[in-house]
């Protein structure tokens, strides 16, 4: 059969959700080759034609009626295909269970550096019929026969602005007298160096050269090829001698990608000697990596008990036998420390994953995972899509933490896309936390993950002592700071020792509501149903949300009222508090205010950790994964607030946050001590969290979640709405409850599920769009997911949901 006979399944770059399939494109002769699944290439898409970048799922022969009507691919950006096997069945997993598009998939899939710009250009045809053309059509091909570039020849086509004119350009690509064509290329392109070498027929050129030429010809006799730069610095030549050379062609010069640079180990490590708990853990997974066997651990230690150590020897086996490793951590702020250990020992097999990194740099590390320079992928939720070879361990640090969830689109769980690549590379997937999630917690008790545990500190240290401090009491007794004086005392002691401390706000600013006296509104943002934070740097009001900035206003905004009231206590005030109360500490703000620059996590621990500072305070970001031996005392300021935050995992976020923060105090050869703060010191999550019981609280919360129906018992799919207007929203919102109905009508066999709603976001306007919600508890089976995808399709064509932005999300937050 002949190469043009073949068709294309193509997926289409921003096709709306219900277009969202693969669509038929001829491969045209010229394009035709092997292994062109996995490829990206440019398609006209749309009643305009315009050139879109797509990816091609599939190339099978057709006959001859099969591609009538259909249009043909403009150009394959790639020689070979940019996703392998395996990623192509992540991305159709992708997109069967988070409800996303083909492309959606295929952004997360590939780092953004590789992602496709296309540009569209015409270029005469030598063929063509010019006899039927009209007179404006003949009128443009004259102009255009006489452009004198293609950017000219394209500012032509491109200025059709008039409907006479876009109907001349209609007709002469009918006619075939022009082609569209279209240019790819990548948002960053490799990092290259100017290289240099003699042209095939130098010799012959050599005459009448310069001093400085022939000097620059003699060097590439001698060394064959350089550098452009280090040409010139061995001759001592300007650039231009060079220019010249390549324009007579005697030289050729050509873009040479440069290798990473290699990080090698700065320092021999430190012997690893593992506990009878850690290496009892060792020997339990070892086997199955040896084995090439598919397993999922669930690994429940303490605090201090050293997790990392058995991740050092797991990882440590899992190279010698030749196979990759993924090391997942929740936040960006845990990377540096984790990367310094683990270079130290693996050197430039050692790759990083996160989005603090340049494009550039993300292009690197997702080229050299693909090429297998590097077996050792570091990096936060995106590192588990990293294109490694002959995967043999996938370890989740911090399992318990909700950034493994992404929040947009696909909306995947980390942990669920892991146990897709295990099974696919007979790997083992090691989770692993001090308060793993009660999902997960929940499938090791019933034997869908082997539970694991190390249940005391390495070296056997003991947990902190931890006091609970009522804070009603203090303000009883006239304390209306907010220090107790418990507080208070042992931040002293810890100076006076020269000892570190911790202290734990989770608010960032300085007021956190700044509210009318007269009608006790607070100052909302222009754009969202939220109160702003006053930030005393700038002497603002923020807002966390949509990050608008605006003055302080002198009157309210609400009624008119003179007389405004600053309340509420963030880690700005926080730091000005501890400066007055103790002016010789040396005083450390870890929050994202502070944090905001590239290297700022990484340069704000390291000097606490060499002992620059005496007290850190910061948000949820000091409180888990660091290890900083010298913090003997950990203050937890206040948590109340997290646990009403509207989701059914705030009572489990609050625990875990306390526990961890707890947890890095006394990890040293120095007993800690932990203060909690609270007005509820009878609420069992604070009192649990205080004992550090977590199968007591795992028993309290299943309970709780079995008889409201929640997870693990069940599955939550939130359906979000979002729209310009509150009645757009809501109208919105309505009609895709109407739909459901219509499609469970259609079930030939009953699904279980309980719509709650429509119903308001706890803040219901985000970013200037009002936010509705329908929640379902369900079973997330294929059946399900079928069936809300026909209700998503069908619901797109509503015409109350033409303004309206609607997502499905498995299992997400069903709060704020």
């Amino acid at each position: 059969m002949e190469p043009g006979a073949y068709i294309a399944a193509v997926a289409v770059h921003a096709a709306a959700y219900p277009m969202d399939r693969p669509y038929s494109y001829i491969v045209p002769p010229a394009l035709y080759r092997r292994q062109l699944e996995g490829c990206r290439a440019v398609v006209p898409f749309g009643r305009g034609n315009r050139g879109r970048a797509g990816l091609i799922l599939s190339v099978s022969p057709a006959g001859t009626e099969d591609i009538k009507g259909l249009k043909s691919i403009l150009s394959v950006a790639d020689d070979v295909p940019v996703l392998n096997e395996e990623q192509m069945l992540l991305m159709n997993w992708l997109r069967e269970n988070t409800f996303c598009s083909y492309y959606d998939a295929i952004r997360t899939l590939l780092p953004s550096a590789l992602q496709l710009q296309v540009q569209e250009h015409y270029e005469l045809t030598e063929g063509g019929n010019t006899e039927a053309l009209g007179a404006e059509a003949q009128a443009l091909l004259d102009f255009l026969r006489h452009a004198r570039s293609r950017r000219e020849f394209d500012a032509l086509l491109d200025a059709q602005v008039t409907p006479e004119k876009a109907k001349a350009c209609r007709e002469l690509l009918e006619a075939g007298v022009i082609a569209r064509t279209a240019d790819v290329r990548e948002r960053v392109k490799a990092k290259t160096v100017r290289m240099v070498r003699l042209a095939a027929d130098a010799e012959e050129l050599t005459h009448s050269l310069t001093v400085k030429q022939q000097q620059a010809v003699n060097a590439l006799q001698e060394f064959g090829t350089l550098a452009e730069k280090e040409l010139c610095y061995i001759c001592g030549v300007s650039a231009n001698v060079i220019s010249n050379l390549a324009k007579r062609g005697i030289i050729a010069r050509y873009d040479e990608e440069t290798a990473p640079e290699e990080i090698l180990p700065q320092e021999a490590p430190p012997p690893l000697v593992l506990s009878e708990e850690q290496q009892a853990v060792f020997d339990r997974v070892a086997p199955y990596i040896e084995r090439r066997e598919a397993k999922c651990f669930l690994l429940r230690g303490v605090t201090g008990s050293g997790k990392t150590s058995v991740f050092e020897a797991l990882i440590e086996r899992t190279l010698a036998l030749g196979r990759s490793v993924l090391l997942l951590l929740p936040e960006i702020g845990l990377t540096p420390q984790t990367v310094r250990r683990f270079r130290t020992k693996f050197g430039s097999r050692v790759a990083v994953v996160h989005s603090g990194l340049s494009l550039r740099e993300r292009k690197s590390s997702y080229e050299r995972a693909r090429d297998g320079s590097a077996d050792l992928i570091i990096g936060t939720r995106s590192a588990v899509f990293s294109p490694v070879q002959n995967l043999g361990l996938v370890i989740m640090d911090e399992e318990g933490e909700r950034s493994y969830k992404s929040d947009a689109a696909p909306r995947y769980d980390t942990i669920q896309v892991a146990r897709q690549r295990c099974k696919y590379h007979g790997a083992v997937l090691l989770p692993a936390s001090a308060t793993p999630t009660l999902e997960s917690f929940y499938y090791a008790r019933k034997g869908v993950y082997e539970l694991l545990e190390m249940k005391h500190r390495y070296s056997s240290f003991p947990l902190p002592e931890v006091e609970t401090v009522d804070m009603t009491i203090e303000r009883l007794q006239g304390n209306e700071s907010e220090f107790s004086r418990s507080l208070h005392e042992a931040l002293q002691t810890n100076l006076s020792r020269g000892e570190q401390s911790i202290l734990l706000l989770n608010r960032r600013g300085y007021h956190t509501i700044i509210s009318c006296c007269t009608c006790n509104q607070p100052v909302y943002c222009a754009n969202c149903s939220v109160p702003m934070t006053f930030h005393k740097p700038d002497g603002n009001l923020h807002c966390h949300y949509c990050g608008s900035v605006r003055k302080l206003p002198e009157q309210c905004p609400s009624c008119g009222g003179e007389h405004l009231r600053r309340m509420g206590f963030g880690t700005q005030r926080l730091e000005d508090e501890l400066a007055v109360r103790f002016p010789d500490a040396r005083i450390l703000r870890m929050d994202a205010d502070t944090t905001g620059s590239r290297h700022a996590y990484e340069q704000g621990f390291e000097a606490f950790r060499k002992g620059e500072y005496d007290i850190m305070l910061g948000t949820q970001m000091i409180g888990k994964g660091l290890d900083f031996p010298n913090v003997t005392l950990v203050g937890v300021m206040s948590v109340d607030r997290a646990l009403f935050a509207g989701d059914y995992r705030s009572y489990e976020r609050t625990f875990a946050l306390i526990t961890q923060v707890v947890g890095r105090g006394g990890r040293g050869s120095k007993p800690g001590r932990a203060i909690l703060q609270t007005f509820l010191p009878e609420h069992y999550v604070l009192r649990l969290a205080a004992a550090q019981d977590y199968e007591g609280f795992a028993r309290e919360e299943f309970s709780i979640r079995k008889a409201l129906l929640f997870p693990p018992f069940c599955d939550i799919c939130v359906i979000g709405f979002s729209a310009e207007t509150l009645p757009e929203v809501q109208k919105g919102a309505a009609c895709f409850v109407e739909c459901m109905k219509e499609q469970l009508a259609l079930q030939t066999e009953k699904l279980p599920l309980r719509v709650l709603g429509p119903v308001p976001f706890t803040y219901n306007k985000i970013g200037g769009k009002y936010r509705y919600r329908v929640i379902i508890k369900c079973k997330n089976t294929q059946e399900f997911r079928s069936f809300l995808r026909d209700t998503m399709r069908s619901a797109s064509g509503c015409r109350e949901l033409a303004k309206v932005h609607f997502y499905a999300d498995m299992n997400g937050s069903i709060g704020v």
